[in-house]
């Protein structure tokens, strides 16, 4: 019988931020993961937040394949031929760490972390699919594998699936993921010559010896991806660009509308064409992400186990969409609860249920309660990032727009086409739901 200390299920961030510091605490821990290698079956090709990890690995920069570091941010609302956008961009963000935020793709970041863990006595085990857990009684013991030695039992299991958590749905141990609460990304690498991303993005060149050059981000709403509820998104790596929209599934289910023509209408609004134009597409994918925020999170620990990452639903579902640096942030907590059992030979619920209590005590749940009710505000307030853009957009042009009219007159004119498109108690309240949203009530 093969037994080990911990199995972690899923070699993703949060799997192998549990690994390392395990590992690192002289812990026995094992990593199954079904594909072929680590990130072989992530296709997130975005923004790494590296808060957790540069405390793993102090000096991740030196060998970790970052593609470029964020030092500008853009948020831009669209209409059907108009752009209003918020910029960001500081020097602060030059130095090192970066205010830890990188593009990476994942399949090269997730192959490099997992090596990391390896290094230092972790084991990884590539291609095992689990089919279920083991239990005695109301306990977890161990789970049923594809390997050749079939069953493999430990003092604590941690699942770390990510989104699509087929093992812990089976099992009971979260619901069963609804289309209200899940979202979709679709996403093209497109290649472009490092110097046309440059210039095109205006930031400052700087080459392969040089360090991690800079990038930018840029996240579109409104019109993006037809009024709903979700985000077009552009992120620049070395010599190709991340392009894709992300929604939830029940906004396409009602829209009747599919991935792949949103994001070719994406791309050809007049604001995306002129920065991808000349590019090749030279990969899409997609992947699920877990919607449903602080009010849809499945408890975190059961006899025998926890949930991390993605798996526990830990993501940030308002603007930021941070959710790689809490899918790390839990893997530690985790492994740090499993470290202070395993030091008082005591793995009983009560025990590691301290790994709850280390992410309630964190930025991980203090966020995730902050945006509770973001999830809510597309069912809530639909028309935010729909009719308002296109409104928005033909009053600022209206307002700007040199005729002989007196400036005095066009404002009265505005109001007027304002409350004729939303009366005068709608914004108000549409108001209200997004400031709850946003945590400030």
């Amino acid at each position: 019988m093969e037994k080990y200390d911990v199995i972690i299920v899923g070699a993703g961030p949060a799997g192998i931020a549990c690994a390392y510091t395990l590992a690192k605490a002289g812990i026995e821990a094992v990593v199954l993961e079904r594909g072929e290698h680590p990130g072989a079956k992530n296709l997130f090709g975005g923004i790494l937040f590296t808060s957790t990890l540069k405390n793993i690995i102090p000096d991740f920069m030196k060998d970790a394949p970052l593609e470029r570091f964020i030092k500008k941010r853009q948020f831009s609302l669209l209409s059907t031929d108009t752009e209003m956008s918020f910029s960001f961009k500081t020097e602060k963000f030059s130095r090192p760490p970066h205010n830890n935020s990188f593009t990476v793709f994942r399949a090269k970041f997730d192959d490099w972390f997992a090596k990391k863990a390896e290094e230092i006595g972790a084991m990884v085990l590539s291609k095992v699919i689990v089919d279920e857990l083991i239990w005695k009684g109301s306990r977890c013991i161990g789970v049923k594998s594809r390997l050749d030695d079939g069953d493999l039992y430990a003092d604590v299991i941690v699942l770390a699936e990510g989104a699509n958590s087929v093992l812990a749905e089976k099992e009971g141990l979260k619901s069963v993921s609804s289309e209200k609460h899940m979202g979709v990304a679709v996403k093209e690498i497109i290649s472009l010559p490092r110097e046309v991303i440059e210039e095109r993005f205006n930031i400052t060149p700087v080459g392969n010896n040089e360090g991690v050059a800079e990038g930018a981000a840029i996240e579109y709403f409104g019109d993006a991806i037809k009024g709903l509820f979700g985000n077009g998104f552009i992120y620049t790596n070395k010599d190709s660009l991340s392009v894709g929209i992300g929604c939830t599934l029940g906004g396409l289910s009602k829209s009747k509308l599919n991935p792949h023509d949103l994001l070719e209408y994406f791309k050809n609004h007049p604001s995306v064409s002129s920065l991808i134009r000349g590019g090749k597409t030279m990969e899409y994918s997609a992947h699920m992400i877990p919607e449903g925020g602080f009010n849809g999170m499945p408890d975190l620990v059961f006899e025998g186990g926890m949930l991390v990452g993605d798996c526990a639903g830990l993501v940030n579902t308002s603007f930021f969409h941070e959710g790689t640096n809490l899918a790390m942030a839990s893997g530690v907590f985790a492994a740090e609860a499993i470290i202070e059992a395993k030091g008082e030979k005591d793995f009983g619920y009560r025990a590691l249920s301290r790994y709850e209590h280390k992410l309630r005590n964190s930025f991980v749940i203090e966020d995730l309660k902050k945006f509770r009710e973001f999830p809510a505000l597309g069912e809530n307030s639909p028309e935010i990032l729909s009719k308002y853009p296109e409104v928005f957009a033909e009053l600022v042009t209206e307002y700007f727009e040199v005729n002989g009219k007196s400036k005095k007159s066009i404002e009265k004119e505005l109001v007027k086409k304002f409350i004729g498109s939303f009366g005068t108690v709608k914004p108000f309240r549409d108001l209200k739901n997004l400031v709850k949203a946003m945590g400030w009530l």
